[in-house]
């Protein structure tokens, strides 16, 4: 499997962390999001439930990132990807089985004691589903980020959607994102006249 940067997982590795996670809907949905989004770690678990759901339970097309939680106090809207859509539905089943609030000023993602998540709880049970998933070496949560970004930029090749999909200032901080892999380095040499 070909080797990404530090920060990005290989295709291998979110298929397996997602496979391990799946029948956890509350972590499964964090990860998710965290891939499907680009969101960073502090703006998922300030997530409330109106920022994902309408009122009736019916999931947002656009994930809202309030002022108060975006990094650098830059509200926004991130779109989201199909393949969230059906797990969003089974998340608000999810915290309606368990009579966890479903108001929009509510906490997206709670513990046991059905208080907030905080970042350091999702940091631990992201390193907790990597060693399910059997990983030979551990990611910081930031790292589904960069693999969300990287992997806009591999589907597009556009520097300019990847900087809107992470919501970067400038372009230049989107460039770390987008380094080849080790495969497509090898598929370029190859095709080299020698």
């Amino acid at each position: 499997m070909p080797h990404l940067s530090p920060q990005t997982l290989t295709a291998d590795e979110l298929h397996a962390l997602l496979q391990v996670s799946a029948a956890h809907p509350r972590d499964h949905l964090i990860i998710s999001l965290a891939l499907g989004t680009g969101l960073r770690l502090s703006e998922t678990v300030g997530l409330n439930v109106g920022d994902l759901y309408l009122p009736t339970g019916q999931p947002r097309q656009r994930v809202r990132v309030r002022a108060e939680i975006a990094k650098g106090g830059r509200p926004g809207d991130v779109f989201l990807p199909d393949a969230l859509v059906p797990k969003l539905v089974a998340f608000w089943r999810h915290k309606a089985e368990r009579r966890q609030r479903l108001d929009p000023l509510a906490p997206a993602f709670c513990g046991l004691s059905r208080r907030r998540l905080s970042p350091r709880r999702v940091q631990v049970l992201f390193h907790h589903w990597q060693e399910q998933a059997g990983f030979d070496r551990s990611y910081p949560f930031h790292s589904l980020r960069h693999t969300a970004i990287s992997g806009v930029y591999r589907i597009s090749r556009d520097l300019f959607l990847a900087q809107r999909f992470a919501r970067h200032a400038s372009p230049l901080t989107t460039t770390i994102y987008t380094h080849p892999s080790d495969q497509e380095l090898q598929d370029g040499v190859r095709k080299l006249a020698c």
